[in-house]
């Protein structure tokens, strides 16, 4: 089980997303971020570990700054597949092994999809520049909205394998 350390949006692409505390998912993306749409990169999820990990290499990086949705604690992401499902919400006194059929049965979680292990750039970003390299493109990943809903800084992350 992983948590949500920070929910980030922007109004538009390409820029460094801002931190709020609880967002709307609806079945496009994150209402109101720029990456939103009928797509399959709906939601960005980067961990708050990689994000650590470049700034112990002298980079000043804070959630939001690789335009990521969600910065994630306690989850490997990159252990994820394609097709694996994240429920997202607070569901931890719940005792059933399959954490994915409790959120449907009491409606009030979010699904995503995973349907992208990293990205290429379009453009090398401000932190490419500093270190010759940027995390997003092989530790980010990107869903797809299966359950739409309200989630909100602290909410667990659950991982149903594929």
């Amino acid at each position: 089980m992983g948590k949500i350390v920070s929910i980030n949006v922007s109004k538009n692409k390409g820029e460094k997303k801002t931190p709020v505390t609880e967002a709307f998912v609806d079945e496009y993306g994150i209402k109101g971020d720029g990456h939103s749409g009928k797509w399959h990169r709906q939601v960005s999820l980067l961990s708050y570990e990689s994000i650590k990990k470049l700034n112990k290499k002298g980079v000043s990086a804070d959630c939001g700054d690789f335009a990521e949705n969600l910065t994630t604690r306690g989850i490997a992401l990159n252990s994820l597949e394609v097709g694996d499902i994240l429920v997202i919400g607070d569901i931890n006194n719940n005792t059933s092994k399959d954490k994915s059929e409790d959120a449907d049965a009491n409606g009030k979680e979010v699904m995503l999809k995973v349907t992208q292990i990293g990205k290429e750039c379009p453009k090398p970003c401000r932190i490419y520049y500093l270190v010759g390299y940027c995390i997003m493109p092989k530790e980010g990943i990107f869903c797809q909205v299966l359950k739409p809903g309200k989630i909100k800084t602290g909410d667990n992350i659950f991982i149903s394998k594929n």
